[in-house]
């Protein structure tokens, strides 16, 4: 089970990873994008961490739309609304809940990315945070299906996420800032499936106890 305070802990160290790698996630945004997706970013998990001690004696669902809420009130261009919409998703998902089951964290990730697709009317092999969330979306359920621990198949999700960074390097961009590049976009991977890969990492590493 997941608790609580394992949860309000994924968020601080998310947010910390954000702040350390804001630099090359906002280098990655100059080649393709509008080179501000790393600082803003840090600039929303640095605003989340001065509402997160208002959300410690909250429930699971409470936390996750917490976060949401001020990621979308905080991060400009299109990370903002997608992260937050990411985690109010989970968030209603996780509803009452102090504790979360394996089921309960897959189900979380499955609304997380079901909202990013319906916020940026986006599919997987656009070369966007999808190409890193749905592969790892995948793997989590197979690992699960399987009869594997949730750091297992937790595990799985973040080799398939790094996975997808990787793709997001073969294809053209064609959503977002960076599909006005078409072709020149080839070669350079994505900056927010880069960031998603970030948060999914950081995740499995709390949750193991790292």
């Amino acid at each position: 089970m997941i608790t609580t305070q394992q949860i309000l802990a994924v968020v601080a160290a998310i947010a910390r990873r954000i702040e350390s790698e804001k630099d090359f996630l906002t280098q990655l945004d100059n080649e393709i994008g509008d080179g501000d997706h790393g600082i803003n970013l840090a600039r929303g998990f640095k605003s989340v961490m001065e509402k997160l001690p208002t959300l410690t004696d909250k429930d699971i669902g409470a936390i996750l739309k917490g976060v949401g809420t001020q990621l979308v009130s905080t991060v400009g261009g299109a990370s903002g609304p997608l992260y937050g919409t990411a985690f109010m998703k989970a968030g209603n998902v996780c509803k009452g809940k102090s504790e979360l089951t394996d089921e309960d964290f897959a189900a979380a990730l499955q609304a997380a990315v079901g909202g990013v697709q319906m916020r940026g009317k986006a599919v997987e092999g656009e070369k966007t945070m999808l190409d890193a969330l749905c592969p790892a979306l995948k793997a989590l359920k197979l690992g699960l299906d399987d009869g594997k621990t949730l750091t297992a198949a937790l595990t799985d999700a973040v080799n398939a996420a790094a996975n997808g960074v990787e793709y997001t390097k073969t294809i053209i961009a064609t959503k977002g800032r960076a599909s006005y590049l078409k072709e020149r976009s080839l070669g350079h991977q994505d900056p927010g499936a880069t960031s998603s890969l970030y948060m999914l990492q950081t995740t499995l590493e709390v949750l193991r106890g790292a």
